[in-house]
This record gives structure tokens, sequence and C-alpha cells, in this order.
């Protein structure tokens, strides 16, 4: 009897089933180093103790997107194993901070499927939760991911989109517990901008550019034990019609989120991603650059604002030279990313 794993194909997926993924995992301060020498992470919150503690927290929690990764990496062998690609993300909300020391665990539950028209491949529907190790919520999200058919004569299963929602209600954003901006420095942190100095539609040009290593994509990867074929074996991506490994989509948000430093600098904690887009491939030698547009505001209290922003992330084209989505440039649109940032506002 084989004793490997070939992970589930879109016909072993059933509405309504419950998953419980391998392996725990812990964060740790090595784990939090590797992340920022990856992408050049300069928030000051996640950079600093003493900064952390200076704005009401125990100490420097683990980057919210480096959590996200990690328990998506945990879903990757039983949900995209044989997944031909992710296609996006909805309802992500950050529920609990965590700290490097902290221990998870994931679980999904099937929450749509449809076959696609040419009965090769399927869309499968998850929502996923991680968990700390004394079993409390840290995040949950939604994605659907398209998977190919081991048997393409099985018959295809009753169609079922879930209804999702457009954002993250700003009123359900969860706060971190003890945080305080009231002491926040921002000459320390790096830019004057608060919350009262955004507006609704402001464009910001990151300006600055990443490209992206083919060493440093896969052992961020592989950082995430996420086992995905499509993002390590050449051999069977010379095969495929992307013709070599393409990047992990996380890959490219965290480097999107690192370059959004310049220009947000004090907006340090992800608090909830309304909806996200891997529009085209990378691979190993793109450049990314990107922009964010301010779609809406709430004023959360008296020291902490939130602002909803769209980010999107190019490919070897300064977003300087790319007006707008759409057109002939969009083949160079990687990211669309629908996100809500926690930010100090100016207390008087």
């Amino acid at each position: 009897m084989a004793k490997s794993s070939s992970g589930n194909f879109f016909e072993d997926f059933r509405l309504g089933q419950e998953i419980v993924h391998a392996v725990p995992r812990t964060i740790t301060t090595g784990d939090t180093a590797l992340y920022s020498a990856l992408y050049g992470m300069r928030f000051p919150v996640q950079s600093s103790d003493a900064f952390a503690q200076s704005v009401g927290l125990e100490r420097a929690p683990i980057d919210d997107l480096l959590l996200f990764h990690v328990i998506f990496g945990k879903t990757v062998p039983d949900i995209s194993l044989n997944a031909v690609a992710n296609l996006g993300y909805a309802d992500c909300r950050m529920i609990r901070s965590a700290y490097p020391g902290d221990s998870f665990t994931a679980r999904s539950k099937v929450i749509g499927l449809r076959e696609n028209a040419n009965g090769k491949t399927g869309i499968v529907y998850v929502r996923s939760t991680g968990f700390n190790q004394h079993g409390e919520e840290v995040l949950s999200y939604v994605r659907w991911v398209m998977v190919a058919k081991r048997d393409l004569a099985a018959p295809a299963p009753e169609t079922f989109v879930p209804e999702l929602p457009e954002r993250v209600a700003p009123e359900a954003l969860a706060l971190p517990e003890g945080l305080a901006f009231s002491a926040y420095d921002r000459a320390v942190a790096g830019s004057p901008y608060f919350f009262d100095d955004y507006e609704v539609g402001e464009r910001i040009d990151h300006i600055d550019g990443m490209t992206i290593e083919e060493a440093e994509h896969q052992i961020a990867t592989r950082l995430y034990q996420n086992t995905a074929k499509g993002h390590f074996d050449e051999r069977l991506q010379r095969e495929s019609r992307f013709g070599r490994r393409i990047v992990y989509g996380g890959h490219v948000i965290s480097l999107a989120r690192s370059l959004s430093f310049n220009g947000l600098a004090n907006a340090g904690f992800v608090a909830a991603i309304n909806g996200g887009r891997h529009v085209n491939p990378a691979a190993g030698g793109n450049t990314i650059y990107c922009w964010s547009s301010v779609l809406e505001k709430y004023e959360q209290r008296a020291d902490v604002g939130a602002l909803r922003l769209r980010t999107i992330a190019t490919k070897d084209l300064p977003c300087a030279d790319f007006p707008q989505t759409g057109g002939p440039n969009e083949s160079s649109i990687l990211l669309d990313l629908d996100y809500w940032v926690l930010m100090p506002r100016a207390t008087r």
C-alpha cells in the first residue's frame, strides 16, 4: 500500500467537508528575522520590542502577513497541491495578535465547488482558520483555487458558489490587545503622516522596485512549508503552460507590502484583506513595483484609524508609467489587493 500522498484532486472535495491540516508550527524570532531579510520589512512595531512596548504591546508581534503565509502553507498539501492557479481571497480577518514562540495549526472547510466547462478542472472555495496553542482563532480567510481533476470522467458535483462580502466591515476589525497610539513616535517610525493626512481617492506611488531572485522566492515558500509543485519542480513546470517555476503569490503580496513602507510607513498593522487577485504569474528575475489608492477611511478610536487600501503590484513596469489598470499594460499586473490597515491618529 502506498504511504505517500498525491494530494486531493477536484473530485475528492465535498461541500461541507472539514479538513484538519498537518503540521503544527512554532514561529520563532529566527523566522521573523528571515522574513525581514527576504522582504526588507521596516514597519517599526514589528521591528523593535522597545517600539512595540511604547504603543502598549508586550513586545514586537509576528508580522501579520508572515502569520497569514504560515497558515496558508499548512493548507497547501490538502487544498492546492494539484492546483492550476490560486485565484483569489476574501473576508480575511486578523483576529488576534501573535508573538514569536506561539504555535499554530490550521483547519479548512469546503464552502463551494464549481466544475469548469472544460471538464478538466474545477474551482474549490474554502474557509481556512488558524489557531494558536491555546485553541484561539488568530486569523480566518476564504480563498478559491482552480484544481485539476484526476479522472476526467468523474461526475461533476452540484455547483455551489458562496456569497462573499465585498469588504470586512470596519467596525468589525480587531485591534491588537493593549494597543495605544497616543505615544507613537512618528520621527523614529520614519514618516510624519498619520491617518488624518490621507484622503479618499489619493494615490500613492511607492516608487521603489525589488527584483525577485530565484533562491529568495524558493526560500520564502519553504519558510511557509508550502509544498505546491509549481514553485519548485523545474522539470514539471517546463511542461506546463508557464514553462518555468512560478512565484508563490504570497511572496508578491509581501514584496508589495514591504515596498508600500515608502508612503505608508505608519500603516503598521494589516487588519483585514477584503479581496485579492493574482492577476498574472511572476517568475524569478521580475522586478516588482506597486502603488496604493485610498478607498475608504474609518475612525476606530481617538488614537486609531483604519485605511482601506487598494494596492496594485506590477512586474517590470514602474508605476509612474502605469497610470491605470486595464489597456495594453494589463499583462504587467501581478496583484490587485484590497485591504484594511491600522494607523495612528494625531491626538489632541
